[in-house]
C-alpha cells in the first residue's frame, strides 16, 4: 500500500531591529534597553515603585549632613548677619565687639575685616548696587563702606552720619538710593542728606528692626517694643496699620513672591504669617520651637523660611505648613541670634552667641558639586516617588524621625501637654455653659489685641 506524505509549510516571524538604534559607540556608552509601558507586562509596578520610595527615604535619612563648617575669627557674640542682593559668594558678619567680616562662601574664608564701631554693631544691610554697605552701632554712627568685587573693604568709612541717638535696624531701598534707620523714631534717608528727609513716630516706645518690602519698594514693616508691627508709606506723611500683639515681635521678613505677606518671629514660641491686606488674622502659625524666635528670614523662592530659636537649634519651615520640615542643632551651639539664607537657595548661615558663624545646607542631604545628568534624573525620580507616598505609615515616620537634644525633645513634650490641656479646658468649658457665652477663638486670632489705623 503506497503511502502519501503531506509537507507542512511554517512561517517564522522575526523581531528586527536597527542596529544603530541599540548598539554603543564605544564600550564606555550606556546599554539602550527597549522598554514596554504597557501596564499589564508589569503587575507589580506599585510595589516596586513603593520599595524604591521606602529606600530613597532611608538614604536621605543616612546622607543627611546638613553642617558643612564654622567660620571662626569673631572674638564676640555675633549681632547681625547681611548678604549683597548681587553678590552670591559674599557674606557680612558683626559682632558685639565692633568687628565686620566679609566672608567668601566659595571659599569658607574671611575675605577681610574691619573694626566698624566703638561698641557693638546693632545692624548691617547691603547697598542696592552692591559697592557699598552700611552700618549701625551702639556710638550712634551711621557708616558707608566700599567694598570691591573681590571683597576687599575699604579701611576708612566712604561717609560717616553722626547721631544723636543710637539707631537699632538699618535697610536700604531695593531700586533707590534710599535706606531706613529706626531707633527712638524711623527715619528716611536719600542720597547725599546728613538729615533724613523723613521721620515718623507711632507711639513712645523704640522701634527695633525694620525691612523694605522687596517688591512694593515703598512699604516698610517696623518691629517696635511695645509689642507692635508697624506697616508704613514713604509716599505718605503717617503710618498706615499698627498690629499691637500679645508678646513682642523680635523679627520679621517679607516674602520676596508675595508682597502682601510678611512673617513675624514672636517670643511665644511661634511664628505668624500675615496678609498686610486681613490684619485681624494670621494667615498661618508655625510652632516646634521651645523658646523665642529670635530672627527670621525667607528663601528666594518664596517657598520656605528659616527661623533662629533661643533654644539653640535652627528650624526650617514650608510656608503652608504649620510645622518645621526639619531642625539643625550642635552640641556646641548656643543661642542662635540671626539667620540668613544664602541668594542662591544652596545655603544657611548662622549667628550665635559662641562667636561662630556657621555654614549649613538648606537641604540636609543634597550632594553638593558638580552633578552629571544620570544623577539628576535619579534624584528627582526620588523625589518623585517620596512625593507619592509620603502618606504611607512607615516612609512617614521615617522621614519625620530626628534626633533632638534631650531638653528639646522633653520641653517639647511638655509644651504639647499643656496645649492639649489648654485645648479640653475650653472644650470643656464651652460644653458645660450657655450656648453663645464661650465662644470659640481660633489660635491664629488669640495673639492679635488691636488693629490701628
Amino acid at each position: 500500500m503506497a503511502t502519501i506524505s503531506k509537507k507542512k509549510s511554517f512561517s517564522l516571524k522575526v523581531l528586527s531591529r536597527n542596529p544603530e538604534d541599540y548598539r554603543r559607540e564605544t564600550k564606555l556608552d550606556i546599554h539602550k534597553a527597549p522598554q514596554n509601558p504597557e501596564t499589564y507586562l508589569h503587575p507589580f509596578t506599585l510595589g516596586r515603585e513603593y520599595q524604591r520610595a521606602l529606600n530613597a527615604t532611608k538614604l536621605e535619612r543616612v546622607f543627611a549632613k546638613p553642617f558643612l563648617c564654622g567660620l571662626d575669627g569673631h572674638r564676640d557674640t555675633i549681632q547681625a548677619l547681611a548678604k549683597f542682593p548681587t553678590r552670591l559668594a559674599h557674606v557680612l558678619s558683626a559682632a558685639s565687639d565692633g568687628e565686620v567680616r566679609l566672608w567668601d562662601l566659595s571659599t569658607k574664608k574671611c575675605v577681610s575685616s574691619v573694626a566698624a564701631h566703638d561698641g557693638l554693631v546693632h545692624s548691617l544691610c547691603a547697598h542696592r548696587s552692591g559697592q557699598f554697605f552700611l552700618s549701625t552701632g551702639q556710638d550712634a554712627n551711621i557708616k558707608f563702606w566700599s567694598c570691591s568685587e573681590e571683597g576687599r573693604i575699604g579701611s576708612e568709612p566712604v561717609r560717616t552720619i553722626l547721631n544723636k541717638n543710637v539707631y537699632q535696624g538699618i535697610d536700604h531701598h531695593e531700586k533707590e538710593d534710599i535706606f531706613v534707620t529706626c531707633g527712638q523714631s524711623l527715619d528716611v534717608w536719600a542720597g547725599d542728606r546728613s538729615q533724613p528727609y523723613q521721620s515718623y513716630k507711632w507711639g513712645l516706645d523704640s522701634m527695633h528692626y525694620v525691612k523694605f518690602n522687596r517688591i512694593e519698594t515703598h512699604l516698610i514693616a517696623v518691629a517696635a517694643d511695645d509689642r507692635s508691627v508697624m506697616l508704613y508709606d514713604t509716599r505718605g506723611g503717617s503710618g498706615v496699620q499698627k498690629l499691637v500683639m500679645r508678646m513682642k515681635t523680635n523679627s520679621l521678613c517679607w516674602n520676596p513672591m508675595q508682597a502682601y505677606m510678611f512673617t513675624a518671629a514672636c517670643d511665644d514660641f511661634n511664628l505668624y504669617t500675615y496678609d498686610i491686606r486681613n490684619l485681624r488674622i494670621a494667615s498661618n502659625k508655625y510652632e516646634d520651637h521651645i523658646g523665642a524666635v529670635m530672627d527670621v528670614d525667607y528663601a528666594p523662592t518664596g517657598k520656605e523660611f528659616v527661623t533662629a530659636g533661643y533654644d539653640r537649634c535652627i528650624r526650617i519651615f514650608n510656608v503652608a505648613d504649620g510645622h518645621s520640615r526639619d531642625v539643625y542643632t550642635t552640641k556646641r551651639m548656643q543661642r542662635v541670634n540671626h539667620i540668613l539664607w544664602s541668594m542662591d537657595n544652596k545655603y544657611i548661615l548662622s549667628g550665635s552667641d559662641e562667636m561662630n558663624v556657621r555654614l549649613w545646607k538648606a537641604r540636609a542631604s543634597e550632594k553638593l558639586g558638580v552633578i552629571k545628568p544620570r544623577e539628576k534624573t535619579a534624584f528627582n525620580t526620588m523625589e518623585t516617588l517620596k512625593k507619592t507616598f509620603k502618606d504611607h505609615p512607615e516612609i512617614k515616620r521615617i522621614a519625620r524621625h530626628r534626633h533632638l537634644p534631650k531638653l528639646i525633645y522633653t520641653q517639647k513634650k511638655q509644651i504639647r501637654e499643656q496645649k492639649d490641656a489648654q485645648k479640653k479646658k475650653e472644650s470643656n468649658r464651652r460644653f458645660h455653659s450657655k450656648p453663645g457665652t464661650v465662644p470659640f477663638v481660633a489660635d491664629r486670632t488669640k495673639q492679635v489685641v488691636d488693629i490701628k489705623e
